[in-house]
C-alpha cells in the first residue's frame, strides 16, 4: 500500500483515538446532567448538543470557521494570544471530527443513565454514600453498557467524517487528509481505482471492527451485571 494511503488510515486512527480520549469525560458528564437534572436551559442545551446530528457536516465546519478560524475574533485571539491555530491543521480535524461525533455519545450516555433504577441510587445515599460515591459505584457501572455503546459510536463517527474536516481542518496530505478525504481525493484522480476500492475496504473493515468490538464489550458487560446481581 503507497505511503499516502499509510498516512490516511494512520490519520484517521489518530483523530478518531484522540476524538475519544478528549470527549469521554465530557460526555459521560453532560449525559448524566441531561438524566439527572432539571435547570433552565435545558432543552436548548439538549438541541445545540445534538445539533451536529440534524445540520449539513459542512455546515457544522462552517460555523467552527466562523468561531475558531484565523479570521474569526475567538481564532485570532487564540493565535495571537497564545500561539493556538486549530483551523487547517491536525487540531482542526479533531476538532471537527469530535464535535459530529460527540452527540451520538452524550445521547447513548444520557439513555443508559435514564435507565438505571433510581430506587438503588436513592438506596446508596440513605446507607450514606455521597453523591460522588453514588456515581462511581452504582449509576455509571450499571450504565456501562450503554457507554461502551456511545463510545464506539462517537469513535466510528469519527473514523468516518468528512464535510467538516475538509471545511475547518482542509484536505492537507500527510496532516489532516484522513481516509475519507483520501477516498474523495482519487476518486478525482484517473487511474486511482485500486486506491479508492482499497481505502473504502480499509474503511468498511474499521467501521465493522469497531462496532463488533463494541457488541462483545457491551455483551460482557451485561453478563458481569447480571452475575453481580
Amino acid at each position: 500500500m503507497p505511503e499516502g494511503d499509510w498516512s490516511a488510515l494512520w490519520l484517521s486512527l489518530k483523530v478518531a483515538g484522540w476524538c475519544l480520549l478528549l470527549g469521554t469525560g465530557p460526555g459521560i458528564g453532560l449525559g448524566w446532567l441531561l438524566a439527572r437534572k432539571k435547570f433552565l436551559g435545558k432543552s436548548l442545551l439538549d438541541a445545540l448538543l445534538h445539533a451536529p446530528l440534524v445540520l449539513p457536516p459542512v455546515v457544522t465546519g462552517y460555523f467552527l470557521l466562523m468561531v475558531l478560524g484565523r479570521k474569526a475574533v475567538l481564532g485570532q485571539w487564540l493565535e495571537d494570544a497564545l500561539g493556538v491555530r486549530l483551523a487547517y491543521n491536525l487540531s482542526g480535524a479533531v476538532i471537527a471530527a469530535g464535535i459530529m461525533g460527540f452527540p451520538l455519545l452524550v445521547r447513548s450516555v444520557r439513555l443508559a443513565i435514564e435507565l438505571v433504577d433510581r430506587d438503588l441510587e436513592v438506596a446508596a445515599a440513605t446507607l450514606g454514600a455521597r453523591p460522588w460515591r453514588v456515581l462511581a459505584t452504582v449509576t455509571l457501572p450499571l450504565a456501562l453498557p450503554g457507554i461502551l455503546t456511545g463510545m464506539t459510536l462517537a469513535f466510528a463517527r469519527a473514523l468516518g467524517e468528512f464535510g467538516a474536516t475538509i471545511t475547518f481542518a482542509g484536505n492537507i496530505e500527510g496532516e489532516t487528509r484522513t481516509l475519507p478525504l483520501a477516498v474523495f481525493t482519487y476518486m478525482q484522480v484517473p487511474g486511482k481505482e485500486s486506491s479508492v476500492f482499497l481505502l473504502a475496504c480499509l474503511s468498511l473493515a474499521l467501521s465493522l471492527g469497531a462496532l463488533f468490538l463494541s457488541e462483545w464489550t457491551v455483551r460482557r458487560a451485561q453478563r458481569r451485571l447480571r452475575g453481580e446481581a
